[in-house]
């Protein structure tokens, strides 16, 4: 195993990826302690969480976690497992509690604050001279912190700080998540599905994958809009990443947003771009509605324009459970917010007409790299090695052409550098 992250530390830059990653198990646990458990994970929007005692559970690699708004309004997150014999405290998905939270096996309950407040049979505990509910409770995630609505949380103490961990990333984040003073929200609910591919894949490809739509989605536009996708190598868009945080956009202004096929929705985001170009400038004000994706590494990416928001969560080297929900601003008009759920669930949903083809090929490139003698061939991801170019206004590590492998090389960097690292002073900035 120790080989294989090997190559991909010195390959990756060459545009070589050893398809082990893939499929191997060793791999996956691995995964599992140097990526999830010390890298900062998507957790919850604030808008799930509107008032005390709101909650939902959600999955950092494999631990479970609450999320939960507590009575002085500060949002705090547990390992969602009884101290005392391990069982799984909440099994809700999201709600509302007013109390806390009760284990179903021996009555075990808790505060908002995570804090043991009693259990069946609270005397005889409280007749053990050395037992100290005070060192019973909840145990919290180690780090939490947001990021203008988005609630992260990081399992390793020694981890940097989300604002580090970003970096200049936020400078586009600010594209989806500041272009207007309202703020933003989750409206319609979680879509949940499972697909059986590793979770790298789909990650990578929301990552920089432009080179896929034209092909792989030619059918569903055809069918949806009488069009193909545009085609935009060679003209004035890029791929962008920072610490294996990647972007791949063009400035049409309108590109994802079109894939609804709702001149409404079309008409808004124009109507916004003086603005958005006044808070943001020329290019992300472009950038609100292009055809682009994005991946915060390692497993949380959305569609600009079509606000689908998604995080990829692992089950094994061979199986992903796929959570999305629509982003929007929350001072949107309840017409167009109408028009972001339906176009997700036309789009990008299990039933969806993108997804699907997604899906499938996400599902075959895990079983074919598996092959006794296919996997002992490297793949290539060598496209636009020599594009990278100093922008004057694009922060962070910059390439021409969203037709690119670019941000996959970087993702695939950022995934060893992070595999390869004993502690995280041996991870560097990318």
């Amino acid at each position: 195993m120790s080989d294989t992250i090997t190559s991909v530390l010195s390959d990756a830059a060459e545009g070589v990826i050893d398809r082990r990653i893939f499929w191997d198990r060793e791999i996956y646990e691995l995964e599992l302690e140097r990526i999830f458990a010390r890298t900062w994970i998507f957790l919850a929007h604030e808008s799930q969480l509107p008032v005390s005692g709101s909650f939902v559970t959600t999955n950092i690699g494999s631990d479970n976690v609450i999320v939960v708004r507590g009575r002085d309004d500060v949002i705090r997150a547990f390992l969602n497992s009884c101290p005392h014999r391990g069982n799984r405290i909440c099994h809700a998905e999201t709600g509302r509690t007013r109390g806390g939270f009760v284990c179903n096996y021996h009555g075990w309950s808790f505060g908002l604050d995570g804090q043991l407040q009693g259990m069946h049979e609270t005397d005889a505990y409280k007749a053990e001279p050395s037992f100290d509910f005070g060192e019973h409770g909840l145990v919290p995630v180690a780090q939490l912190d947001t990021y203008k609505g988005l609630v992260f949380g990081c399992l390793d103490p020694d981890a940097p700080g989300l604002g580090d961990y970003l970096g200049d990333f936020c400078w586009y984040l600010d594209v989806l998540l500041d272009n207007q003073d309202c703020g933003t929200e989750f409206i319609g609910g979680c879509i949940r599905s499972v697909i059986d591919c590793n979770w790298k894949i789909p990650a990578e490809n929301f990552a920089g994958d432009a080179l896929h739509a034209g092909w792989t989605h030619d059918s569903g536009a055809r069918a949806m809009l009488d069009a193909p996708v545009p085609e935009w190598w060679g003209k004035e868009s890029y791929q962008v990443n920072v610490n294996g945080h990647c972007w791949e956009f063009n400035l049409d202004l309108v590109g994802n947003a079109s894939t609804f096929g709702d001149k409404r929705l079309n008409r808004w985001i124009r109507s916004r771009e003086a603005e958005v170009e006044a808070r943001l400038g020329r290019i992300r004000s472009r950038m609100l509605g292009a055809f682009s994706s994005v991946t915060v590494f390692p497993n949380m990416s959305f569609l600009p324009g079509q606000q689908s928001f998604r995080v990829w969560q692992p089950l094994g080297p061979n199986r992903v459970e796929l959570k999305t929900w629509v982003l929007v601003n929350r001072a949107l008009p309840d017409e167009i917010k109408e028009v972001y759920r339906k176009g997700a669930m036309m789009t990008f949903s299990p039933s969806g007409v993108f997804e699907m083809d997604d899906g499938e090929n996400w599902e075959y490139s895990t079983r074919a790299n598996e092959g006794v003698v296919t996997r002992r061939q490297k793949l290539h991801y060598g496209l636009g090695r020599d594009s990278r170019l100093d922008h004057p206004e694009l922060p962070g590590n910059v390439y021409r052409n969203q037709v690119n492998d670019a941000n996959q090389r970087a993702f695939y960097q950022r995934w060893a550098h992070l595999m390869a690292a004993e502690t995280w002073a041996e991870v560097p900035k990318s």
